[in-house]
């Protein structure tokens, strides 16, 4: 019993020293320097993660009935704001959908089911926090305080600040709020 013992030590010991591709290693970079993580991660009385809390508030924030924002796009090279706007509400980009993008040929535990055209299709996409699917993407629409509906394609050398509260800048060369809010017919 000893000998059969002994042969499975060396033998474990030879797969661990010539790095067998079925024994799971350890990150590492090249350096030689190993991952790291935290060891505990303090939370909050609500057993939170101070992540988990600001990605909450974040979205309560984000659906706070008439919460007004402003928005500042400003230039990556000459730090002036470009364009101002108040958000009604939030800005939303423009890969967020209310429904998946595709149906998969999925059923079962794997795949969520949903209704189109009055017929049962099935997806393996998941619901976002804020009850939409998708991701961010090419351009951010919202509407401003007056209602009025702006789109907005970022593209180099822009840098997009949202805030719940104005910022003072010292000068705003397309401010959307000098716009005149639309007539509305009784």
């Amino acid at each position: 019993m000893q000998k059969i013992l002994s042969a499975c030590l060396m033998v474990l010991g030879l797969l661990l020293l010539t790095g067998c591709p079925d024994v799971p290693q350890a990150v590492q970079s090249v350096s030689g320097t190993k991952m790291s993580t935290a060891s505990s991660v303090p939370l909050n009385k609500e057993g939170k993660t101070v992540e988990q809390q600001n990605i909450q508030d974040r979205i309560k924030m984000d659906n706070k009935p008439g919460a007004i924002k402003h928005l500042y796009v400003i230039s990556a090279f000459s730090g002036q704001v470009i364009i101002y706007s108040t958000v009604r509400g939030k800005v939303t980009s423009s890969g967020k959908r209310l429904t998946p993008d595709r149906a998969d040929a999925l059923e079962g535990n794997t795949a969520f089911q949903f209704e189109v055209g009055g017929r049962t299709a099935y997806t393996n996409q998941i619901l976002g926090e804020d009850g939409t699917y998708g991701s961010s993407s090419e351009y951010l629409y919202w509407w401003d305080s007056k209602g009025i509906y702006h789109q907005h394609y970022i593209s180099g050398g822009q840098i997009v600040h949202i805030s719940d509260e104005p910022l003072a800048v010292k000068g705003v060369v397309i401010n959307m709020e000098l716009t005149p809010a639309p007539e509305t017919s009784p």
